[in-house]
């Protein structure tokens, strides 16, 4: 939910608090001051610096959401729904680059993890079956399609139209 500057300006005020406390005798509120600076600590390694960016890349402002989810030091270390979302906001932030290879690599890694809907999962799988259409790898990105029919019942009418797109591509490129 904070950015890191914005962490480590609160857990500075919360590590003064507690060391002015200890040194009045007032444990008992220095242990809440403790516990303020092992929660934002916590919060960084499992949520991380998600909201903002999502955020960010929502306004359409791709060069903060990068600067922001580079912020993320130890991506593995997040908690596994934040950790999808994670690599799919990172995938958008590398296409809007054109960096294929990459947004490829983190669309793939985003689609093994619960994403925040069925739509956003079914995304990932599609993004990734178009960058390997891109790339000439049609047997990849036929398999990534038939891994979104099994959610073809829960997705929007304008996603089962780009996947029938690919379907077609795919069919008149094989021949």
């Amino acid at each position: 939910m904070f950015t890191n500057r914005t962490r480590l300006f609160i857990g500075t005020i919360f590590f003064l608090s507690l060391i002015i406390l200890v040194d009045r005798h007032l444990y008992e509120l220095s242990s809440v001051a403790l516990m303020m600076i092992v929660l934002l600590g916590w919060d960084y390694l499992r949520q991380g610096t998600l909201v903002v960016a999502s955020k960010q890349f929502h306004h359409k402002d791709y060069e903060k959401a990068e600067r922001t989810l580079s912020e993320i030091l130890r991506p593995q270390w997040l908690a596994k729904n934040r950790r999808g979302y994670y690599e799919f906001l990172m995938g958008g932030v590398c296409l809007q680059k054109q960096d294929f290879e990459d947004a490829e690599k983190h669309y793939e890694i985003a689609a093994q993890y619960p994403l925040r809907s069925i739509t956003d999962h079914v995304a990932a799988l599609v993004h990734v079956a178009n960058i390997s259409i891109r790339q000439g790898n049609f047997d990849k990105a036929e398999a990534y399609l038939q891994l979104t029919e099994k959610h073809n019942a829960k997705i929007n009418a304008k996603m089962k139209d780009v996947i029938s797109r690919l379907h077609q591509e795919i069919k008149k490129n094989k021949r």
